[in-house]
């Protein structure tokens, strides 16, 4: 699904990543500034990015993209090879203000 160069780019943003700090009222933004420069690399290599979130020192960096599977749209966090099973509202929030995708997390927890 990705190309060397995804791969190769991603890498090396994982490698330097300096994750945002938490703001509960988000300045109105709708991409972690630490990974904008990952989500605009992605879009530009054609994938349909719908939501994401560096994860702020508390859960894992999640990346949604809409994909077309057996002539269907379906949400599908990128990093964690989990298909999402809803069309929207796709992250939770916890009782500190911070966003994290029910089915990342039982899935990191099962391996």
């Amino acid at each position: 699904m990705f190309s060397i160069q995804a791969y190769i780019y991603i890498l090396i943003i994982s490698i330097k990543f300096k994750m945002c700090k938490f703001n509960p009222k988000n300045d109105s933004r709708f991409i972690d500034p630490c990974i904008n420069s990952l989500i605009r690399f992605l879009q530009r290599q054609g994938y349909k990015t719908t939501a994401s979130c560096c994860g702020h020192f508390k859960y894992p960096m999640t990346i949604v993209i809409r994909r077309m599977m057996k002539d269907k749209w379906e949400n599908y966090e990128l990093l964690s090879d989990t298909i999402i099973p809803r069309k929207t509202k796709i992250y939770r929030k916890d009782s500190s203000g911070r966003y994290f995708i029910p089915e990342v997390m039982e899935k990191l927890k099962n391996q």
